[in-house]
């Protein structure tokens, strides 16, 4: 009797699914019909000329505006661009540059690569590339700027207000996700990873080595301002030092194919090096991670300042014409559990911006050891470090370009013969701040969001006029309250000053070596990995 009531269950069972699969499908295919015979009429019958690619663009990004801000829509450009950042090689002017209304900004020249070899610096704008103004050029400008190797381009630019040109001859560029390590203190190794592309293993894997011959006995891995990556790379960094077959990540998604767990292939390196982790605001996806996983398997103190908090995976899905869709498909989780994702998009705010996630008020996990950590809102550090958080206040001088302007300024009026002598002073930082006042720098903070929608609320319920005074006092209040708070991050704002001017003059290799004997963060990693008593009761 029971084997016969089981199969009509398993037949109910598929009919349901099947109902179900056919409903989900139905209701696409017309959504589909009904937006493709809309488009067919509006571009046929609209009163004034349209482009029927210049809809379409605008249709997908409306579409997927109220999404993540991960999942996005790629043209063929985009995904060569793409393909080219996980390769690690590309052709070009060797140089991170800014688009820019009209121009172009040189962000940073790599040393010894075309723009660089052409005089080319960072702060230059360029303003004119072979005969095309880029005030008249309603393209991706930076196109322009590629081409075969041993070809050459002509680019006008303008630098402290005066009008130069250079032709920049391009070639291979080779952007090494390890682009500094030394032996520091005689027997810690100091690993910079920038980036997870295919290199990125390989990289480390032959520092690290080269590292334990020169007589390294402890380890700082750098992954400060890294934005993450290839995911299997990620993995692999992890593998470096943790035996095979530990679990580094697991991902869930509602779609069951999607769920898996990923875990250490290969033989490692070193299990038992003392090992620390550097991480700040701008570390994410790839590097929370490695942090997250070294963390959470109690091998690696982590430094320095809560990481970004992007704990969602994508995947590309190839549409036609050589375009592709890059979609977020799961969330991912370290071994002990935690979700690090920290906007909340699927709820929102009555302004529609997703919510943040506190750490602190979110859910306990526990180490391997049985340490307490949390989820949410990236990973937290073991050792916290003033100069490696980025308050609202830094964030807006960063997102203004406000210091990578006055690094300019300060490049053209000062003399720097090496960064052994250099010091941001005193007087420095008080040039800084006036700087700010000449050039109008202001920012909104939340709370003057949350007073203004206030303000405009009273309008309605005719209060207005009778808190308006009042309201006025209080924005004044937050004005003083704004400047104090500036001089009240004056080391982090001072640090971040001191690394991009000194990028201005030394390049890369200048700036980390003054890093490895200066900046707070590095220092605090080597006090740390000096005591071993200390290293020893964190990780307890």
């Amino acid at each position: 009797m029971k084997k016969r009531l089981l199969i009509p269950v398993l037949a109910i069972g598929i009919l349901v699914s099947t109902a179900s699969f056919k409903s989900d499908f139905f209701e696409i295919a017309k959504q589909i019909e009904i937006f493709t015979t809309l488009f067919k009429e509006l571009n046929m019958n609209y009163v004034d000329e349209v482009t029927p690619a210049i809809l379409m663009d605008k249709a997908i990004k409306g579409m997927l505006e109220d999404l993540d801000p991960y999942t996005v829509y790629w043209n063929e450009q985009a995904v060569e661009d793409a393909r080219i950042n996980n390769a690690g090689v590309y052709t070009g002017i060797g140089a991170a540059a800014r688009s820019e209304k009209d121009k172009i900004v040189i962000v940073e020249p790599y040393q010894d690569y075309p723009a660089d070899k052409a005089g080319l610096k960072a702060g230059d704008e360029i303003i004119k590339i072979g005969n095309v103004r880029l005030a008249d050029f309603e393209d991706d400008a930076g196109e322009l700027l590629k081409g075969a190797p041993g070809s050459t381009v002509e680019v006008t630019y303008l630098r402290q207000g005066k009008t130069n040109t250079a032709t920049i001859t391009r070639s291979a560029v080779d952007v090494k996700a390890v682009p500094y390590y030394k032996l520091i203190n005689n027997d810690i190794g100091y690993i910079v990873l920038t980036t997870f592309n295919r290199k990125t293993t390989v990289e480390t894997k032959a520092a690290l080595e080269d590292l334990k011959e020169q007589g390294a006995k402890k380890i700082i891995l750098d992954l400060r301002g890294n934005p993450g990556g290839l995911l299997n790379e990620a993995i692999n960094i992890v593998n470096l030092f943790v035996p095979k077959g530990e679990v580094i990540t697991t991902t869930k998604s509602v779609i069951e194919k999607y769920n898996k767990t990923y875990k250490t292939m290969q033989d490692p390196i070193d299990t038992e090096i003392p090992l620390v982790v550097l991480v700040n605001g701008r570390s994410a996806s790839a590097s929370e991670i490695v942090s997250g996983g070294l963390q959470d398997l109690d091998r690696a103190v982590v430094v320095g300042a809560r990481s970004f908090g992007k704990g969602l995976v994508q995947r590309p899905k190839k549409l036609t014409y050589g375009t592709l869709l890059k979609v977020t498909i799961s969330r991912y989780y370290t071994p002990s559990g935690r979700c690090i994702q920290a906007l909340d998009y699927w709820n929102r705010d009555e302004n529609g911006d997703p919510i943040r996630v506190d750490a602190k008020e979110y859910n306990k996990f526990k180490t391997k050891g049985g340490r307490t950590v949390y989820d949410g809102g990236g990973i937290m550090p073991d050792v916290q470090v003033e100069t490696a958080v980025f308050s609202p206040i830094t964030t807006a001088l960063l997102k203004d370009n406000v210091i990578f302007n006055y690094a300019t300024k300060y490049y053209y009026s000062h003399q720097l013969a090496d960064w052994q002598n250099f010091t941001f002073s005193e007087s420095d930082f008080q040039d800084f701040l006036s700087f700010l006042k000449q050039n109008n720098f202001s920012y909104e903070t939340e709370t003057e969001k949350e007073f203004a929608e206030a303000l405009r609320r009273s309008e309605d319920d005719d209060l207005k006029k009778e808190i308006n005074s009042s309201y006025n006092a209080l924005m004044a209040a937050i004005e003083v309250a704004k400047d104090k708070a500036i001089v009240a991050k004056k080391a982090e704002i001072k640090s971040l000053l001191s690394d991009e001017i000194l990028k201005r003059y030394f390049y890369r290799d200048g700036l980390y070596n003054y890093q490895v004997e200066n900046n707070p963060e590095i220092l605090e990693a080597i006090a740390v990995l000096s005591n071993e008593n200390r290293y020893r009761n964190i990780l307890k």
